[in-house]
């Protein structure tokens, strides 16, 4: 026993028997089908460093792959338009993704505990490979939009099954350091694939960004398949809820498009979007009711509940929603108060992506090295929170626009390894894929949430005739820079609101010593 671990309630490492088998060892489960379905009783052999290191270098490359597809198809849905002749439906070529994608996280996550990490892995990574492949080969905009939708399927599951598989190869208390490498991962996606996929559109072909996924995903399965046999088990096999997880989808599928097209394709009072908003409360209840009433849920909302999940997942998800929200319109005020053009105005993006990830590992490090390893995230949401209240307050220079939302990206970092390693340290490991899933899940309804609030209120302050779609350059050219001033400041507020709301849920959350000595990060030697 180490001394972060001599007080305070047993962590999800040392559960290795529930209180009821506990307390009856002459029960057998009846949840364990077969023999073979059970966890080892004897604990794994620790994996070498080397092995490690390929294991989290393959898993790097896969969430790589996953993160590029929702950035490098925008710079090139005008040359993809033009050549099917349809641009009324490009917007369906992110949305089908975006929605696939969101609305199978949860399940991945839980087919993962029930099945194994590795049919998992395997089944997403062919899914998203072959709708490459689709995509590549589409002869029309019908048959891209359901490829998209298909390598949707594929990538949704990528996300919740990497960061389920770094708990299983490294404890609780080094976990937040690995998560900084894949937030890193990440920025340089974003950052990457507008640049990339203008260059394959421009000077290649557009299909060459849905055919660079073969060979790095065939490369990434490569690299992690034959190793998958070396990582700890612990899923336990027991029958599926298809019924729940089919309503969870369809749920999450009518939320996103209402959070989509409402204040755009269809007005918020509109017929259709009450229309739609009844059906999603519908789906919900339905899936209460039905959760409530199951032997072995899809999703048991026992999970939800405690001390520790439902802050962690709401800190998490104000700090993504906070990021993505002004990342979608931050070129909008770029451009109409600064003039910049609209490549300038991507490249301004730069501070708010790459300092979040220097927050996350900050954060990391410290929670291998601290006992009360949220307070740097209750500092760094603060900050966050400090930081754009300042940027609404005051027009100022550009540089020192940029400084302070360095410093709010700073403090918005640190809240995303310290709430998925919570949530992962408060259940148990047969559990760990049912909780990231649902994190990442609550994460992108978050996020929609987030930018579709931010729509409607910078509707509301220029006009509801200003369209804030495509090309932000012509839609801010005709905006007075006084008007667009004036409607940030709410957004800037709003940005302060949600940091406000993730500083609260990280303080009131318990804070469960994590288990496990860290171990020095070493991606190469």
């Amino acid at each position: 026993m180490n001394k972060f671990e001599r007080q305070g309630r047993p962590s999800a490492d040392q559960q290795t028997l529930s209180e009821s088998l506990a307390g009856e060892p002459t029960v057998v489960p009846a949840d364990i089908l077969d023999v073979s379905d059970a966890p080892p009783i004897a604990p794994p052999a620790a994996l070498a460093p080397n092995e490690v290191r390929t294991i989290l270098m393959s898993l790097m490359l896969t969430m790589f792959l996953a993160a590029l597809d929702q950035t490098i198809v925008a710079t090139a849905l005008p040359t993809i338009g033009r050549q099917f002749r349809d641009v009324s439906s490009l917007s369906w070529v992110i949305t089908a993704y975006l929605l696939a994608s969101t609305a199978v996280a949860p399940v991945f996550g839980t087919l993962s505990d029930i099945y194994g990490r590795r049919a998992m892995i395997i089944s997403s990574m062919s899914l998203f490979i072959l709708g490459s492949i689709l995509c590549a080969l589409a002869p029309n905009m019908s048959v891209l939009i359901i490829a998209r939708g298909l390598q949707g399927l594929g990538g949704g599951g990528i996300l919740p099954l990497v960061q389920t598989l770094i708990a299983d190869v490294v404890t609780p208390r080094e976990r937040g350091q690995y998560q900084a490498y894949f937030s890193g991962v990440w920025m340089a996606a974003g950052i990457g694939g507008p640049i990339l996929g203008g260059v394959f559109a421009e000077h290649l072909h557009w299909s060459m960004i849905f055919w660079i996924n073969v060979p790095l995903g065939l490369t990434s399965l490569a690299m992690l398949v034959p190793k998958m046999g070396r990582i700890p088990v612990y899923h336990r096999r027991r029958e599926v809820d298809w019924l729940g997880g089919l309503l969870l989808m369809a749920a999450a599928v009518v939320v996103m498009l209402v959070l989509t097209w409402g204040g755009n394709r269809f007005a918020w009072l509109s017929p259709a979007t009450m229309a739609m908003v009844g059906a999603s409360v519908a789906l919900a209840l339905a899936f209460v009711w039905h959760a409530l009433r199951a032997d072995e849920p899809f999703l048991p909302l026992s999970l939800m509940g405690g001390t520790v999940v439902p802050y962690a997942m709401v800190c998490g998800g104000c700090a993504m929603g906070a990021m993505l929200g002004l990342t979608v319109y931050l070129p909008l005020y770029y451009e109409g108060v600064y003039h910049l053009s609209a490549s300038e105005a991507g490249m301004a993006l730069i501070p708010l992506a790459a300092v979040s990830t220097l927050g996350a590992a900050i954060a990391g490090r410290t929670m291998a090295r601290s006992k009360h390893y949220k307070r740097v995230a209750i500092v760094g949401t603060i900050v966050a929170a400090v930081t754009a209240t300042a940027l609404a307050l005051a027009l100022m220079p550009l540089w020192l626009l940029l400084g302070l939302l360095s410093i709010f990206a700073l403090g918005l970092g640190t809240a995303f390894p310290v709430s998925t390693v919570s949530s992962q340290n408060a259940v148990a490991r047969s559990q760990v894929g049912t909780i990231t899933g649902a994190t990442n899940f609550f994460r992108a309804l978050m996020a929609s949430f987030t930018v579709a609030v931010f729509s409607a209120i910078l509707l509301t302050a220029l006009g509801s005739d200003v369209s804030l779609s495509g090309e932000h350059h012509g839609a801010a050219s005709l905006i007075p820079s006084a008007d667009m001033i004036a409607a940030f400041r709410f957004v800037f507020g709003a940005a302060a609101a949600l940091m406000v709301i993730a500083s609260i849920c990280m303080a009131l959350m318990e804070e469960r010593p994590l288990a496990g000595p860290a171990r020095p990060v070493e991606l190469a030697e």
